[in-house]
């Protein structure tokens, strides 16, 4: 999984404007993050398939304070996934991630290797932080995230209609085999 997390940041950290950013506003993210709740354990619902992400099903993601005690205001990052199928291999790696954008903490970037670092930037939160959109500004990457394993289809169609207003293409989207609730 390493050297998947570090493909991930390489292709992120040089991905160049694509046709869809090309086209397509400045990508927009909320207008504000409160980092407190953000934390805590997402259920990855469908993503753009990556490379670093092949055979992944019931991918998780954590984010926890880093309390490493020198107070420099990064965020553990732990990302898991079964490989294969529901009851495969477990899959890890361990990054961290910093806010780049303190005023809405909506831009964020994350690194799973030094000194190699990518964009993760906020661009769809629920109300009650049941679900997350996360892109990129070249909009080659895309994850939809719930704080359960499925979410409701009216939410989704939502975001659906949210993301092609962002320029996003949905047709690219891969739902996320997860275990039923």
């Amino acid at each position: 999984m390493r050297r998947v997390a570090l493909a991930f940041l390489l292709l992120s950290a040089c991905a160049g404007r694509s046709v869809e950013e090309s086209t397509a506003p400045p990508l927009r993210t909320v207008a504000n993050v409160d980092l407190d709740r953000y934390l805590g354990t997402w259920f990855e619902i469908a993503s753009y398939p990556q490379r670093f992400q092949r055979d992944c099903t019931a991918t998780q993601a954590t984010y926890s304070l880093d309390g490493d005690g020198d107070d420099d205001g990064e965020i553990r990052v732990e990302n898991q996934c079964r490989k294969h199928t529901l009851d495969g291999k477990l899959d890890r790696a361990k990054g961290r991630a910093r806010v780049v954008d303190a005023s809405t903490n909506a831009k964020l970037e994350v690194s799973f290797f030094r000194p190699f670092w990518g964009d993760y930037w906020i661009i769809d939160l629920g109300a009650e932080y049941e679900y997350a959109v996360v892109g990129h500004p070249s909009r080659e990457y895309l994850w939809i995230l719930s704080r359960t394993p499925t979410l409701d289809p009216s939410v989704y169609a939502g975001i659906l209609e949210r993301l092609v207003a962002q320029g996003y293409d949905t047709s690219r989207l891969q739902v996320t085999l997860q275990p039923k609730g």
